[in-house]
C-alpha cells in the first residue's frame, strides 16, 4: 500500500528538500489511519519572521486541518502533525460510525492505548432568512451580529457560502466545489 498523496505548497517561498522529506516522514504516521485514497495539503510560510505550517487531510468527505507557528518548520511541522494525531483519534470512534465503513485500520496493542469516548452534542438550532448578498455584505452583517462566520446565498452564484473571521485579522470565503 502505498501513503496518502501529499501535495507541498510554499508561499512566496522556496520548499527546501530537507522540509519536504521531513513532512513526508511525519505525514507517514498517518498511513495507518488513511488510504492512498487521501489527500493531504500542506503549506508553509513566513510571517514577521515566524515559520508557520498549515496541513489539511480529507478523507471520505471529512477535513483534519492544522496551522501551526514556531521559529523553525520542523518545530512548527511536529506540532502540526501531534494535532491533527489528536484530531484523528477523537473523532476515530465518530467518524467510523458517519463513515459506515473501515475508515480506520484497527489500532493494535504497540499503538497508543488511548480510549476514546463518544461525545453527546447538544445542538441548539437557530433559523433565520437566507436572502442572497455579496461576501461584503455578509462580512458586515457578521461583524455586526458578533460571529466568527456568517452563512448566506451568494447574490453571484446562488450558492450557500461562508464567510469567516481569520487568525490574523483577515476574512475567508467558503464556496461550494463543483
Amino acid at each position: 500500500m502505498y501513503g496518502m498523496k501529499i501535495t507541498l505548497y510554499g508561499k512566496q517561498m522556496t520548499v527546501r528538500e530537507s522540509l519536504k522529506a521531513a513532512v513526508e516522514k511525519k505525514l507517514s504516521k498517518f498511513d495507518k489511519f488513511f488510504g492512498e485514497d487521501t489527500e493531504a495539503y500542506v503549506t508553509c510560510r513566513t510571517r514577521k519572521g515566524d515559520k508557520i505550517i498549515e496541513i489539511t487531510v480529507n478523507y471520505g468527505g471529512t477535513t483534519f486541518r492544522s496551522e501551526e507557528e514556531s521559529e523553525t518548520f520542523i518545530t512548527a511541522l511536529d506540532r502540526a502533525v501531534e494535532s491533527l494525531e489528536g484530531q484523528i483519534r477523537k473523532n476515530k470512534t465518530r467518524l467510523e460510525k458517519m463513515v459506515k465503513r473501515d475508515a480506520f485500520v484497527t489500532i493494535t496493542e504497540d499503538d497508543d492505548d488511548e480510549y476514546v469516548e463518544e461525545e453527546e452534542f447538544e445542538i441548539r438550532v437557530k433559523t433565520f432568512p437566507f436572502k442572497p448578498m455579496t461576501a461584503e455584505e455578509a462580512i458586515l452583517q457578521m461583524n455586526l451580529l458578533g460571529h466568527s462566520f456568517y452563512a448566506f446565498i451568494s447574490a453571484d452564484s446562488g450558492d450557500t457560502c461562508v464567510v469567516y473571521k481569520r487568525k490574523e485579522g483577515s476574512y475567508g470565503l467558503i464556496v461550494p466545489e463543483r
